[in-house]
């Protein structure tokens, strides 16, 4: 299994709006890729929004961020405070964990400072 991890930081008071949005538009575009598992969302409470999506191999998540990303671009440019970053080279390598777990630390770990 893979997944598909996207990150941005919405506007003070623009969660609400985000997640109709994603839940109007992201969902259905992301859920139609071949291989399509799970889709999760975090929000962060410095307003950064982590959506990870598990696919069955490494081209269905690398496709699911081509297709979301020009998406983003269309519908939730306005309400982020700055780009969205992708990134698709996610293994999932530990399936012993809850998948509430699995995501806490996925976000936990995409928050940390680059060294």
């Amino acid at each position: 299994m893979y997944a598909a991890i996207r990150q941005g930081k919405a506007k003070t008071g623009m969660a609400e709006e985000l997640a109709h949005r994603i839940k109007e538009g992201a969902i259905p575009i992301i859920s139609d890729v071949e291989g399509f598992m799970a889709y999760y969302v975090v929000y962060a409470p410095d307003d950064t929004v982590t959506a990870i999506s598990i696919f069955n191999d490494y081209a269905g998540a690398e496709e699911s961020n081509r297709r979301v990303l020009a998406w983003i671009e269309q519908s939730l440019t306005p309400l982020l405070a700055g780009p969205a970053t992708a990134t698709a080279d996610g293994q999932i390598t530990m399936r012993a964990l809850s998948i509430s777990c699995a995501v806490s630390r996925i976000a936990s770990e995409m928050r940390k400072p680059a060294e």
